[in-house]
């Protein structure tokens, strides 16, 4: 799996400590440094290639927008603040998230899916063909150090396993690290729904249904409480 490097500019130590436990826990991120201030970072940058930087924007020495007007090169940014109003000067500096604190780790996950479909908008790709084509949308996923294709139209369900999800078809299910919130936010909603926390279903494979759980190729899957108005609304009511 490609990492991506990235460091932390933060002069508050609990909001530096947050983040690094978040980046510990996403396996494509790679903690290069933490700077406790832009000229730190500024100095960081001249040693080497940086992909993404949470940047603060209260800065002791050089403001956060400011450090980003002095960069050339400009990597992925994320902001991280505690003040919502300066959005929108951020969004004009074409940062890729604005994260108010304190920052939950699944705002955390949103954001850092922006950041992987901009620096290698194939990885983990949908490839929607135009109807009429004779091949299939697919997904490319890493499977053992291989690039595996695997066809929409063959995926009976998607389970999370923890750091890693499983992706079952007929013929086999594949076992690759991606968090299962990341692989929802790109599967279309149209062919997917996502039943439970750990369970994202093919709707067209669903076989039968009630109110606690769905039937796909004979295995039964929950629904989670919190999915359960939105999956009924969207099969329909069944018959309790």
């Amino acid at each position: 799996m490609e990492k991506y490097s990235c460091i932390i500019v933060e002069d508050e130590p609990l909001a530096a400590e947050v983040l690094t436990d978040y980046i510990r826990q996403t396996p494509f991120l790679e903690l290069k440094g933490i700077c406790s201030d832009a000229i730190y970072a500024l100095e960081l940058l001249q040693r080497q290639p940086i992909d993404l930087i949470f940047l603060d924007i209260h800065l002791p020495k050089l403001r956060g927008y400011d450090f980003i007007r002095t960069l050339k090169n400009q990597p992925q940014i994320i902001i991280t603040t505690a003040y919502r109003e300066y959005a929108l000067e951020g969004y004009e500096l074409n940062v890729v998230d604005y994260l108010l604190k304190p920052i939950s780790f699944n705002r955390f996950l949103s954001a850092i899916n922006k950041v992987r479909k901009n620096i290698d908008p194939v990885l983990t790709q949908l490839a929607r063909q135009p109807v009429g084509e004779l091949e299939a949308p697919y997904i490319l996923i890493n499977v053992n150090k291989k690039r595996v294709k695997i066809e929409l139209s063959e995926i009976l369900y998607i389970e999370s396993k923890k750091e890693y999800i499983s992706i079952v078809t007929r013929q086999q299910a594949y076992l690759t690290k991606y968090a299962l919130g990341d692989i929802d936010q790109q599967l279309d909603k149209a062919r997917f729904l996502r039943i439970h926390r750990s369970f994202i279903v093919a709707r067209d494979k669903i076989k039968a249904f009630n109110a606690t759980e769905v039937e796909i190729n004979g295995i039964q899957l929950p629904i989670g409480r919190s999915y359960k108005e939105l999956v009924l609304s969207l099969l329909g009511d069944p018959l309790l």
